[in-house]
């Protein structure tokens, strides 16, 4: 019952959030800080990370052709695959969850223990749409940075087949260009946009509806991050079944 209660809160959680919307000027300064916190703030650990994550995909793929009668270009399909559908969309949003989804969730939750949020309700002004819509729309920009960690991750996959040894740069790029698929890229766009939604809206709900003092505010930033990574993993199944499978 616990877990039924808590998602129809949700539920009116984010019904709230866009009723009653706070005046424009006000809000295009809140969307620009959430911008600049939310997503231009997470480019540096996304970048390294997809880096590295092509590189392993890369090696790992390479390691295992055994067989001489296995094109070497399968390095390079391999990697395109796994970074494209997998890795950028779902392994970043699980880095988001924690890196974004815990500053998000700490950050209301200490306004909801400083008495913040209810002094915004008593100057009426709706406090979800002032703090959590903002947050969505600067999530809304987020398959912008799935585009990055696809092209990062691939651009490391061949620094690590050609640089170490594994593939040719023409047989690494034939690799690329096999088979391609572009629904895809399309297909990992429309889960980053979910995931972003997620990831802007699950840790503002547990920030939001906390009790307690500073200690709780870190129980609630762990317990957001665990349910954020569920929900992301879940809805990866579901969205994967419903447009490839």
């Amino acid at each position: 019952m616990n877990y039924l209660t808590s998602i129809g809160s949700y539920a009116i959680m984010v019904r709230e959030v866009f009723r009653k919307p706070t005046k424009w000027g006000i809000m295009k300064s809140l969307i620009l800080k959430e911008i600049d916190e939310l997503i231009y703030g997470s480019m540096g650990i996304i970048i390294f990370i997809s880096f590295f994550i092509g590189g392993v995909v890369a090696i790992q793929t390479a390691l295992n052709i055994t067989s001489p009668f296995i094109p070497r270009n399968l390095i390079g399909f391999a990697t395109r695959q796994s970074v494209i559908l997998e890795f950028a969309p779902t392994f970043t949003s699980i880095i988001m969850a924690g890196k974004v989804g815990s500053y998000i969730t700490s950050s209301i939750g200490t306004m909801r223990v400083t008495e913040q949020i209810d002094a915004l309700e008593i100057m009426g002004v709706n406090s979800l749409n002032y703090l959590v819509f903002p947050k969505i729309v600067a999530m809304m920009l987020y398959p912008f940075v799935i585009a990055i960690a696809m092209y990062i991750g691939i651009f490391g996959g061949w620094v690590a087949g050609v640089f170490g040894g594994f593939s040719s740069s023409a047989d690494f790029v034939e690799g690329l260009q096999l088979d391609f698929i572009p629904f895809h890229v399309t297909y990992s766009f429309i889960k980053s946009i979910v995931f972003a939604f997620i990831i802007a809206t699950v840790p503002s709900y547990h920030g939001y509806y906390m009790k307690g003092g500073a200690l709780e505010v870190g129980k609630a930033s762990t317990i957001s991050f665990v349910w954020t990574s569920v929900v992301i993993i879940l809805m990866n199944y579901v969205l994967t079944q419903l447009m490839l499978g």
